[in-house]
C-alpha cells in the first residue's frame, strides 16, 4: 500500500510460520492405561507449516481452507493466543505472544463459536465493562457505541443478558464489543456461521462500512463463499497447513473458475444453434446456455457472433460458482498428496 507515492509497511506479516503439535497415541483395552504412561507414542501433526503472506494497512482479506486446515491456528498465534512453533509474527510493529499486554489493546477479535461478552450480564453492562478495561474516553465510548447500535440494531436487546440472546444477536453484540476501542485491525474467525440470512447481510453491511468507512483492516475466515464474494477482492488459501493461493479472487476465478455461461433468451425458436467457441449446456424453449473457457475465448467476441446469426431479446453472463472454485483447488491438492 502507498500513500502519496511512499510505501507503507504491512500491518500483518508472517514470515516461515509454523505450528506443530505432538498428539498423544491412546492405547485401548486392559493394559491400555499402563501403556499409555510408560510408550508415550506421538504424531507430530504440522497444523500450519511455513507459511508466508502480509496484509496491508485498509486490507479485507479472505483466509480460506477446509476443516483442518489451519486457517484457526493461524488466527491464534496472530491474536497472541498461541506461541508458533517458527517462524515470524509481525502485526502493527508487535510480535503478538510477546507483547501481548499492549498487543491485545490494538485489535479486536471476534470467534464465531465463543463470545467475549459476560454470559450472566445485560449487553450493555458488558460494553460498559469494556470500556474501562480498554480506558476509552467517555465522548469516543458514546460516539462509537451509538453509530454500533444503529448500524447493527442493538437497541432491542441491550438489556438482555448474553444467554439470552439469538447467535445473531450475540454475534452483533460480540462484533460491537470488538470495535469499540478503535482497533487497527479486526480478526474475525467464521463471523456468520449458523446465521439466517437476514443476520448474514446484516453483518456483511457492518463488515464492509467498518473497512471501507473507518478504514479498519479485516482477516477473515469463513467457510460461507458468499461472505467472501460479497466481502473479499483478495484470498488466500491454506490446506493441510500449507499455503496454495495468495491473490485477487478475479484471478483465482479465472486461473481455476472452469467454464463461464451465457445465457442467452432468443427472439424465436431456433431449431439449430451453434457458435464457434461455446457449446450449447442446456436449452429451454428460447432460452439457450451456453458454456465457454474465458482464456480461449472473449465475452464480447461471442455475443457479438450471436447477435449476428440470430435475434436476440435478452442475454446474462455468470461467472464461475466461487464454491465450485475452490472446492476444485482442495480437490486438486488432494490428488496432487496421493
Amino acid at each position: 500500500m502507498t500513500i502519496w507515492g511512499t510505501p507503507m509497511p504491512a500491518i500483518i506479516h508472517a514470515g516461515e510460520l509454523s505450528k506443530h503439535f505432538k498428539v498423544f497415541k491412546h492405547h485401548r483395552g486392559i493394559f491400555g492405561p499402563l501403556r499409555n504412561l510408560v510408550t508415550r507414542e506421538s504424531t507430530l501433526v504440522r497444523a500450519v507449516d511455513r507459511i508466508n503472506f502480509e496484509v496491508d494497512p485498509g486490507e479485507l482479506v479472505g483466509y480460506l481452507g477446509p476443516n483442518g486446515a489451519g486457517k484457526s491456528t493461524t488466527i491464534k498465534m496472530l491474536t497472541g493466543l498461541l506461541v508458533p512453533t517458527s517462524g515470524e509474527i509481525r502485526v502493527d510493529g508487535f510480535i503478538p505472544w510477546k507483547d501481548r499486554a499492549e498487543y491485545v489493546a490494538r485489535i479486536g477479535a471476534v470467534f464465531g463459536q465463543r463470545s467475549t461478552l459476560w454470559w450472566d450480564l445485560p449487553v450493555i453492562e458488558s460494553l460498559d465493562l469494556l470500556q474501562h478495561i480498554y480506558k476509552i474516553p467517555q465522548d469516543r465510548f458514546e460516539q462509537n457505541l451509538g453509530e454500533f447500535k444503529e448500524l447493527l440494531e442493538l437497541d432491542s436487546f441491550l438489556n438482555t443478558p448474553v444467554r439470552a440472546l439469538s447467535l445473531g444477536q450475540r454475534m452483533r453484540a460480540d462484533i460491537c464489543a470488538a470495535l469499540l476501542h478503535d482497533p487497527k485491525l479486526l480478526f474475525l474467525d467464521e463471523p456468520t456461521i449458523g446465521l439466517d440470512v437476514v443476520a448474514k447481510e446484516r453483518i456483511r453491511q457492518f463488515i464492509q462500512h467498518i473497512n471501507q468507512i473507518r478504514g479498519i483492516t479485516v482477516l477473515l475466515t469463513t467457510h460461507d463463499m458468499s461472505d467472501i464474494e460479497k466481502l473479499c477482492k483478495r484470498v488466500i488459501i491454506i490446506d493441510h497447513g500449507k499455503l496454495l493461493y495468495d491473490g485477487k479472487l478475479d484471478v483465482l476465478r479465472e486461473r481455476f473458475g472452469g467454464k463461464r455461461k451465457l445465457i442467452v433468451y432468443f427472439v424465436e425458436n431456433y431449431e439449430n444453434i451453434s457458435i464457434e467457441g461455446a457449446q450449447v449446456s442446456s436449452r429451454e424453449g428460447t432460452r439457450v446456455t451456453f458454456e465457454f473457457v474465458s482464456k480461449e475465448h472473449n465475452t464480447s467476441e461471442l455475443i457479438n457472433k450471436i447477435s449476428t446469426k440470430y435475434r436476440i431479446r435478452d442475454l446474462e453472463v455468470r461467472e464461475p460458482d466461487i464454491e465450485t472454485t475452490i472446492r476444485r483447488i482442495y480437490e486438486g491438492r488432494l490428488l496432487e498428496k496421493s
